[in-house]
């Protein structure tokens, strides 16, 4: 059975970091294409980053560029979001998503992220 699980969300002020972590089961994570999405409240969900796990083909999107480090620990199953200079419009809900080929992608039950002062 595949599982994702999301942890590491919480509240922070702007210009801080947090570290998201995906942790995985149930399938070859070597294979896949990791990515994290977000969706704000009455919003559709939004790609953020995403990355083979031979820690090639790393990709972003331009808000995350310059500000986010998506990696991953083959040893662990688990993908990282690492989010620095944090922003209020990066309030919300982050979920990690894994990927084969062109395949229907898995999904977890996603991480509350708050920027607030």
């Amino acid at each position: 059975q595949v599982r994702l699980v999301e942890s590491g969300g919480g509240l922070v002020q702007p210009g801080g970091s947090l570290r998201l972590s995906c942790a995985t089961s149930g399938f070859p994570f070597s294979n896949y294409q990791m990515s994290w999405y977000r969706q704000h409240p009455g919003n559709e969900r939004e790609f953020v980053a995403s990355m083979t796990t031979d820690g090639g083909l790393l990709n972003y999107s331009n808000s995350a560029k310059g500000r986010f480090t998506i990696s991953a620990d083959n040893t662990e199953n688990t993908v990282y979001l690492q989010m620095d200079n944090l922003k209020v419009e990066d309030t919300a809900v982050y979920y990690c998503s894994a990927r084969r080929g062109l395949g229907t992608p898995h999904w977890g039950q996603g991480t509350q992220v708050t920027v607030s002062s």
